[in-house]
């Protein structure tokens, strides 16, 4: 499973000039040697958001709603999607590793890290549009899912997976965890609400991602470049082990461990957009989610199901 998004993984930093890559620390348990001064230096320069490298705020992030705990080498607070692309740059330059983090409520510590932390809930947390006619919604990772759930009640839609933290929850963080929720039964897993991605990869390729057909396919690949290396890479890993996914992949609503490589099988219109759903900031930073709403329930009733004591 190392191996399946290899196309999309973050590329190895390139000898600038300036500093060396990440190297680990002898004796230590994934901590990164970074040039921490230079790293924050290099992002108040250019980052027009927060930048903090403070003892206090790196202890805050050290955490999530788990017992995990990992000191982050800093935090960076962007206020819109170029600010990630520069954040994203001087990371590059130091080989500093990157994570994204939402509403801090994972239980297993997917949002704290030994890397440079990206939070999206202050500034980046707008619901940008909503397409009544098409019932879908734009919205940028920092958006709490409530936030966009009560806005789309005003015309009886919702976003149907609501993971019991809906009311703090952001759309990054459901994206990174193929979020579900006990009513995901109604609309399925965000894997299956998800329409379209605008991300950003740690080499700095900013792309749209979504279904994409036979033809768009071949001339993405045709036109080269990194997205068509991307793209050339994903279909080759889809080519050899189609028949394997569609043979051992668990048909069960609510699978969420692991990459949803399901998702680039021709059948599955090669969605890239879906195919990243739950790999936890690993490949890329999601900057724009398009994503799906359905009819909200007029009645919403709560069954319990026992068994009489013989």
């Amino acid at each position: 499973m190392i191996r399946v998004l290899d196309a999309l993984a973050p590329q190895p930093a390139g000898n600038t000039g300036k500093q060396p890559g990440a190297t680990q620390r002898p004796g230590s348990i994934n901590h990164v040697d970074v040039d921490a001064a230079g790293l924050e230096a290099e992002l108040r320069r250019t980052v027009r958001g927060e930048v903090r490298f403070d003892t206090g705020t790196r202890a805050m992030y050290a955490t999530d709603a788990s017992n995990y705990r990992q000191v982050p080498i800093g935090l960076v607070i962007p206020r819109d999607a170029d600010d990630v692309e520069r954040a994203l740059a001087a990371c590059r330059t130091f080989g500093a590793p990157v994570l994204s983090r939402g509403g801090g409520t994972s239980l297993a510590g997917e949002a704290c890290n030994a890397a440079v932390v990206m939070d999206f809930s202050k500034y980046m947390n707008r619901i940008i549009e909503i397409d009544w006619e098409a019932k879908t919604a734009r919205v940028q990772p920092g958006c709490v899912n409530d936030d966009l759930r009560s806005t789309a009640e005003e015309r009886h839609l919702t976003f149907g997976p609501d993971p019991a933290t809906h009311d703090r929850n952001t759309f990054g963080g459901m994206i990174g965890n193929n979020s579900c929720g006990m009513h995901a039964q109604m609309a399925g897993k965000t894997e299956e609400n998800v329409e379209e991605l605008d991300i950003v990869t740690y080499d700095g390729l900013r792309m749209r991602v979504g279904r994409t057909s036979d033809e768009d396919l071949e001339s993405i690949i045709e036109a080269g470049g990194r997205k068509g290396q991307i793209y050339a890479d994903l279909k080759a890993l889809r080519d050899k082990y189609a028949d394997q996914i569609r043979a051992r992949f668990p048909d069960i609503p609510r699978r969420v461990s692991g990459f949803p490589l399901n998702e680039l099988l021709p059948e599955n219109g090669f969605n890239v957009a879906r195919a990243l759903v739950g790999t936890e900031s690993t490949c890329v930073t999601v900057v724009e989610a398009t994503v799906r709403l359905v009819p909200s329930p007029a009645h919403r009733v709560l069954l319990l199901l026992g068994e009489e004591a013989a």
